[in-house]
């Protein structure tokens, strides 16, 4: 023990020796027993907070995977909802407490319209994909906010090719006014592969957009000067499917919500099954590093959100949490999910506190010794 730390000598192989030091020693003997456990998210107790509803044809079989902004002093949330047509549309509830809804649109807020999302002439005629069955449309959205626009990615689906991955933005006086005037969207991943699960960051990151497309095998980002898309420009992602060895998270599925910045990194949550407890999806977090985020500084020892629960399990495909969104409002986490890929669920947790254990607890950051 040197000081603050504890120093550990470490000898490989090869025979070669070398220094570790464990910067959070001390921390870890002196916090509290909330330290030492794993990080975990509480289910709101009357979840789910949104069903379908029968009487509207758009949204009368499926309601799930809402992603989430916060503003104006409430959570906004753009649902994927699958209704008599079997097409993915997106609808629209927001929440001044984050878990009750107070407001739900009884209009869809956006419907595919390009050839890539919508295939009118064989509505029925699938691509062979599972995501909450269907035939097409838009699927899965992702809302990042960055100074006046909103951004969202979502997977597009025509029901004849792979799913890519697709941008549009809309201002947020207009979102906020439910005015949705959404710009034409464009394709961002390349044709002939299935894309799904990209996010951007809230801000720039070295003077660039950043755009995570990929968590498998490492983190995967693409900077780009411009969000601003011509329709033939493709990001090129890479996915391993790999599975990582000794873990709950043997086989890393993606990305979940878009980044938070929190004051240890960016803070991400993804999904993984486990190859022991196979055809669970469940939800892990990791926190990246600010200015390099394809860093992981510590990831989740043990999920911090499985699919136990009736309404996880119930439904069109049993065992799945899928969570889209996530905001930070007061030093509390609220995460939003879908469950069994037919209705929308919430869980929180004390930002801090979560931090906290998931430094503790996750994957340790060991930290060369450098001699001065």
């Amino acid at each position: 023990i040197l000081d603050d730390q504890l120093i550990s000598y470490w000898q490989n192989d090869s025979g070669k020796l070398f220094a570790l030091s464990h910067p959070h020693f001390k921390s870890i003997l002196k916090g509290s027993r909330s330290s030492f456990s794993f990080p975990i998210l509480k289910r709101f107790r009357q979840n789910p907070i949104l069903r379908p509803i029968v009487n509207h044809f758009w949204e009368s079989k499926l309601v799930f995977n809402p992603a989430a902004i916060y503003g104006a002093g409430k959570v906004h949330l753009v649902y994927r909802a699958m209704g008599e047509n079997d097409v993915s549309v997106l609808g629209y509830a927001s929440s001044k407490d984050g878990i009750h809804i107070d407001e739900r649109l009884k209009d869809p807020i956006y419907i595919p319209k390009e050839p890539f999302e919508f295939n009118p002439q064989a509505p029925r005629v699938c691509f062979t994909y599972t995501s909450g069955g269907g035939c097409g449309g838009c699927e899965d959205p992702r809302l990042t906010k960055i100074k006046d626009r909103i951004y969202m990615t979502y997977v597009a689906l025509n029901g004849r090719e792979p799913p890519r991955v697709a941008l549009t933005s809309i201002k947020v006086d207009d979102f906020l006014s439910n005015k949705w005037n959404w710009e034409r969207p464009v394709l961002v991943s390349p044709p002939g592969e299935i894309n799904k699960n990209w996010v951007i960051f809230p801000e720039k990151i070295n003077g660039k957009y950043a755009i995570l497309h990929s968590i498998s095998p490492g983190v995967s980002i693409a900077y780009v000067d411009s969000l601003e898309f011509d329709g033939s420009t493709y990001i090129n992602s890479y996915y391993s499917g790999a599975l990582r060895r000794n873990c709950w998270d043997s086989w890393v599925r993606g990305v979940g919500p878009p980044p938070i910045k929190t004051k240890e990194g960016w803070l991400i949550f993804y999904h993984a099954m486990d190859k022991q407890d196979p055809n669970r999806y469940k939800v892990g977090a990791m926190i990246l590093d600010y200015k390099n985020p394809t860093k992981v500084l510590c990831r989740s020892r043990q999920p911090i959100l499985e699919p136990d629960k009736r309404y996880e399990n119930e439904g069109f495909k049993a065992g799945v949490v899928y969570a889209c969104g996530a905001v930070a409002v007061n030093n509390r986490l609220f995460v939003y999910y879908g469950g069994a890929d037919t209705v929308a669920c919430a869980a929180s947790a004390n930002l801090n506190e979560f931090l906290d254990q998931l430094k503790y607890s996750g994957s340790a950051r060991l930290e060369p010794v450098v001699n001065d």
